[in-house]
């Protein structure tokens, strides 16, 4: 995939292979593929997402994710109804692909 003249490589699934690919420029890309728009909220999740892999290496399925989420933004942000909304479908592998992180483990 080409965003800004630069070519990033990425798994079967479209998880990118080289973490330090990620950009806001491609998460904003692939979040427009997926039909939806980044707000605050959306990067909030993210960049907590990114902090939490550096602190743990691994993508956090939905569980621990919202635990992260609660711990570090409070409890109303920490429950899953909150990230269906921000991230449909699967909150966890939505938002892990796009910040740029591994697929999580416990996602199908």
């Amino acid at each position: 995939m080409n965003i800004s003249s630069t070519s990033v490589a990425r798994d079967p699934e479209g998880y990118l292979l080289d973490l330090s690919d990620w950009s806001e420029s491609l998460a904003q890309a692939w979040a427009e593929e997926k039909g939806l728009t980044l707000t605050p909220a959306h990067w909030e999740i993210l960049y907590l997402l990114r902090d939490f892999y550096q602190e743990y290496q691994h993508s956090p399925a939905m569980r621990p994710l919202c635990k992260a989420i609660a711990q570090k933004l409070g409890t109303d942000k920490g429950r899953s109804i909150y990230l269906l909304q921000l991230f449909p479908g699967s909150p966890a592998k939505l938002a892990a692909f796009l910040a740029g992180l591994p697929k999580p483990d416990n996602c199908l």
